[in-house]
């Protein structure tokens, strides 16, 4: 059976329009044939309009014919492109081998020593466990503790070498790029400002004055005397 969109309404317009059995009509909307009967004497689904599944697409006439001629007959319902989209296609969770399991402390602790930056959050989901196993393996508190040692998952088998340098990529950019955002930019030291030379009137003067004999040749009777 596939499953089609709005089965209760599409059950309704069935034992509204049809002389399909309530059994016929439970297989094609993926109902109990109790369910259908409540339906036929008014006791399920009283609100609820009823949907045409052939002008809807999901079912042909021909099927209604062969199922109204043939009381074994069970309908194909078509394949609904819009049922098939609204489908969440969610990964299956991750199995770990029992003969592994006893592998994922190592791992863990092989993280919290060596690789600090990557979270609990992102461990948890490379090797399958849970916080709280983390946690314990970190604080020491794991039922295992005297047998726990850091051992790289790549050499456990637990994960790919690709898929661990790529999480820790990751983790290490993102740690940087936390760690500038807190720091912040640095500062740059304020220049000090220059101080004006205190003015001497006798210095100016004597910067300003115009050079004499003596000043240059110095005094010759005093060196002749000398």
């Amino acid at each position: 059976m596939t499953d089609i969109l709005m089965p209760k309404a599409t059950a309704v317009w069935l034992v509204d329009n049809t002389s399909l059995t309530f059994e016929q009509i439970a297989a094609f909307c993926g109902l109990h044939p109790l369910e259908v009967r409540g339906i036929a004497d008014g006791d399920v689904a009283r609100d609820i309009r009823g949907v045409d599944p052939i002008t809807g697409g999901q079912l042909t006439r021909e099927e209604l014919d062969k199922a109204q001629a043939d009381e074994t007959y069970r309908m194909t319902a078509i394949v609904s492109r819009h049922a098939e989209l609204l489908k969440t296609n969610k990964p299956a969770p991750k199995y770990t081998p029992v003969s592994r399991r006893q592998d994922r402390p190592d791992a863990i602790s092989w993280f919290v020593k060596n690789h600090p930056e990557v979270t609990d959050a992102q461990i948890a989901k490379l090797l399958g466990t849970t916080k709280s196993t983390i946690d314990s393996v970190r604080n020491r508190t794991h039922w295992n503790s005297p047998n726990i040692k850091p051992v790289d998952p790549v050499t456990l088998g637990l994960v790919g070498q690709l898929v661990l340098d790529d999480l820790i990529s990751k983790a290490a950019e993102k740690k940087n790029r936390d760690d500038a955002k807190k720091g912040g930019p640095a500062l740059e030291p304020i220049a000090p400002e220059p101080v004006e030379p205190e003015f001497v009137p006798e210095e100016r003067e004597r910067r300003t004055a115009e050079p004499t004999a003596a000043s240059v040749f110095g005094n010759r009777d005093q060196d002749y005397r000398a």
